[in-house]
């Protein structure tokens, strides 16, 4: 398969567990998917598949020591791809997390939808936007684990 194809299915893949965080994140399915590493999985899966394919297409100079390096990491197609889903991984893992916790903390979903999409489209901006949400929410900033969710 080639990377456009992959690129494709893995980014149109992510946005159904996208979906669910936002408008159904109680539901026993989103728990039981989209809250555990399944998807993280085979995100990382699809990951180590591009890594693997892209290994002789590292441009000379290629690394992970300056920016010039990092920038002739992602010059090849599978390059660029084994990047995306990095993001896509992390960032719905990140997404998930936010969910979860809020539940915890009886964070109200609607005010964690807003962080939801920013972690979507810009991970990092929406996990300093949740952690500001915590903090505005007075539960604090630590990434330490509340106490288990309520049941809806």
């Amino acid at each position: 398969m080639s990377p456009e194809t992959l690129f494709m299915w893995f980014n149109n893949g992510v946005l159904p567990a996208w979906l669910l965080l936002l408008f159904a994140p109680r539901w026993r399915f989103t728990q039981s998917i989209v809250q555990t590493f399944w998807i993280p999985g085979i995100l990382g899966l699809g990951y180590l598949l591009a890594i693997i394919n892209g290994a002789g297409e590292a441009a000379e100079g290629a690394s992970f020591s300056s920016l010039p390096g990092v920038m002739l990491l992602f010059a090849s197609p599978w390059g660029a791809l084994a990047g995306w889903i990095h993001y896509l991984a992390f960032d719905l893992f990140v997404g998930a997390w936010e969910v979860r916790d809020a539940q915890r903390r009886n964070i109200p979903h609607l005010w964690v939808c807003f962080c939801l999409v920013f972690t979507l489209m810009m991970g990092p901006v929406g996990l300093l936007l949740y952690a500001g949400l915590r903090v505005l929410w007075n539960t604090g900033f630590s990434t330490e684990e509340a106490g288990s969710p309520q049941t809806a």
